[in-house]
């Protein structure tokens, strides 16, 4: 039976890239040895995600040791990373209704193995943020999804890693009921997004941390409880912030938010906008009322005014808050740590841009 058109796309795509890589050539790379997988297995993960453009080439490479590539295919980051000892990995992603039907699964992985060769990758990172619930079929599948992905990018690509991005909390967060164990258990380590901790506000619809200390650490010890290893958990934390415009700002700074639900939550950061490190630095210096520090939260946080005379509020991570984080990784033997995204630092030649990026990197391992 002849597939439908939407169906033979992925394929079409993988005969192309086949065809594009035997016309091009083998390896891309000017030594042939730096398209080989990457084997070692470091004692300490930093896992980092790029989005695309270049700004790969003023990463901190003495510390980075996986990428998971989220922007465009790039041969010449990957020859780099693997240069540097780092591996290079997909984006996973795939409707969960399809998962159900273990032949989709099996062409679908078969897909992404065939895929990683072509561009001498090292496995990949498979990011599901849907909703399951959890008696649904959506529930054992994506656990067999995970399952099956592994077995066979282990068993075709020597060395490989496939990992699986998880919320902050396993308590159903967005209505992502997964079993966690079974996924832990099932591939080398979960990325732990400890971030967008306010996409769910049950309380009052006030603008706060992106990735507050105390609720982070829940977090892991909710994990732990689980029966989850430590060394299965990478901690993942935020380089950019959110700007909220306040309907009102109290005397002592409580900026109540616009109620825009989400997923059943009368309130979300949705209310606000996500703002790379390098904007807010650009910002704080002239706002309203410069870098303040939330002890409860353990974060930073600025109002500024906006051209309409509107009041904001925005809450970010900087080398203090992430430092705090960090020894917390370091201190209980989590796997490692990383963030989403590595594209969010100033990289330019200024001065001061220098020395924000440096500390920012440094802030992974404040041990050091």
């Amino acid at each position: 039976m002849e597939l439908p058109a939407v169906s033979r796309l992925p394929q079409l795509l993988l005969l192309l890239l086949m065809t594009l890589r035997l016309s091009a050539g083998d390896c891309p790379c000017s030594d042939a040895a730096l398209c080989r997988p990457i084997r070692q297995r470091p004692d300490f993960e930093v896992f980092i995600f790029d989005v695309g453009q270049k700004t790969w080439k003023s990463y901190d490479w003495s510390q980075i040791t996986t990428v998971a590539v989220f922007g465009k295919y790039d041969p010449e980051l990957m020859c780099y990373a693997h240069s540097k000892g780092a591996r290079v990995v997909l984006k996973g992603d795939v409707s969960l209704k399809d998962i159900i039907d273990p032949t989709f699964r099996a062409s679908w992985i078969a897909q992404k193995v065939n895929l990683a060769k072509i561009q001498y990758m090292d496995g990949i990172n498979i990011d599901i943020e849907q909703e399951v619930n959890c008696s649904s079929p959506e529930y054992e599948a994506l656990t067999a999804l995970v399952r099956e992905t592994t077995e066979r990018f282990h068993r075709e690509i020597e060395g490989s890693q496939v990992t699986f991005d998880v919320a902050w909390s396993p308590k159903n967060i967005d209505k992502r009921c997964y079993n966690y164990t079974g996924i832990a258990g099932a591939c080398d380590f979960l990325f732990v997004m400890s971030y967008d901790e306010q996409s769910q506000i049950w309380s009052e619809c006030i603008a706060a941390a992106n990735a507050p200390y105390n609720q982070t650490l829940a977090g892991y010890i909710d994990y732990i409880k689980m029966g989850i290893s430590p060394n299965k958990l990478v901690m993942g934390i935020p380089w950019y912030g959110y700007d909220y415009i306040c309907l009102n700002i109290s005397e002592d700074d409580i900026c109540t938010i616009a109620k825009v639900p989400f997923r059943g939550a009368p309130c979300s950061d949705a209310a606000g906008r996500q703002v790379p490190y390098k904007l807010i630095m650009k910002q704080v210096n002239s706002s309203v009322s410069g870098s303040q520090w939330d002890e409860d939260q353990q974060a930073p946080y600025y109002n500024y005014k906006d051209p309409a005379g509107r009041f904001h509020q925005v809450w970010y991570d900087n080398p203090q808050s992430i430092s705090l984080k960090a020894a917390y990784v370091k201190n209980y033997g989590l796997r490692g740590i990383g963030m989403w995204n590595a594209n969010c630092l100033d990289y330019s030649e200024d001065t001061l841009a220098r020395e924000q990026t440096k500390a920012m990197w440094g802030a992974l391992k404040p041990w050091l």
